[in-house]
């Protein structure tokens, strides 16, 4: 049993190690740009801060431990298409021939969802929501915000987003493999939307506006997965009828 278990452990460690390798050189790279990268993560915050307000830092090391975050983040995001190319080609082994094919659409198609989450997130939802935060208690209170407590909370934000998007994704993977498909999403609606709402009221800031704002986009996108899964079925159904119809000839 270990023997059989083992080879997969070896590729496991593989791929993790080509992975982490990536978002190093990345990370590397993108330290040298971390005040750029920085001063575009700020950007919705100032925005929306009123005058007299600035964003600080309380503790000395603050500002250096906040540059490698920013920097880690972005090493990450470049790093997306190495990371889910490492990720198809574990699960490759385990797909047919004709699954095979779709590397290059997966890959592609995961990292755009990804970005599509967090440019959402990014234009829309945290300038909103930031807005309605702050300006909320804007009359008694100055807003000073911490810059490593904001980008530790932009960057679960992005991620939350990105990840969120990678729900159609998902659902085609899962669907060619049979996990899924059209007729068990249907049934499970009800029970998909109280997650999705739950989701979205964790990993927003705690205001109904940012939980409508993910939970509309993904009850949408689960939609749009129903009519992936189906239109998978219908693929595979086909693939089927014509293995049967060679057969028949031969």
């Amino acid at each position: 049993m270990f023997e059989e278990i083992k080879p997969h452990i070896i590729e496991l460690r593989k791929r993790l190690a080509i992975s982490v390798a990536a978002v190093i050189v990345f990370f590397v790279i993108c330290f040298t740009f971390w005040e750029p990268l920085l001063a575009w993560m700020t950007a919705p915050l100032k925005a929306a801060l009123p005058v007299g307000s600035n964003i600080i830092f309380t503790q000395v090391q603050e500002v250096f431990f906040t540059a490698m975050k920013v920097a880690f983040f972005a090493g990450i995001i470049l790093a997306l298409p190495v990371i889910f190319w490492q990720f198809w080609l574990f699960v490759a082994p385990g797909l047919y021939d004709n699954e095979k094919k779709y590397v290059v659409p997966f890959v592609i198609a995961a990292t755009f969802m990804f970005l599509c989450g967090a440019a959402f997130c990014y234009y829309v939802v945290i300038p909103l929501g930031f807005a309605f935060l702050i300006n909320f208690g804007g009359q008694l209170f100055t807003a000073l915000p911490s810059v490593g407590e904001y980008v530790g909370f932009f960057t679960k934000l992005l991620v939350a987003f990105g990840l969120a998007f990678e729900l159609p994704v998902v659902t085609f993977f899962f669907a060619k493999i049979g996990l899924v498909d059209d007729a068990a999403l249907k049934r499970y609606f009800r029970y998909a939307v109280v997650a999705i709402f739950t989701f979205s009221a964790i990993m927003t800031p705690p205001d109904i506006l940012s939980q409508f704002l993910m939970a509309m986009p993904l009850t949408g996108l689960y939609g749009i997965s129903i009519l992936i899964a189906k239109w998978v079925r219908v693929e595979n159904e086909k693939a089927a009828n014509g293995e049967r119809n060679e057969q028949n000839g031969e």
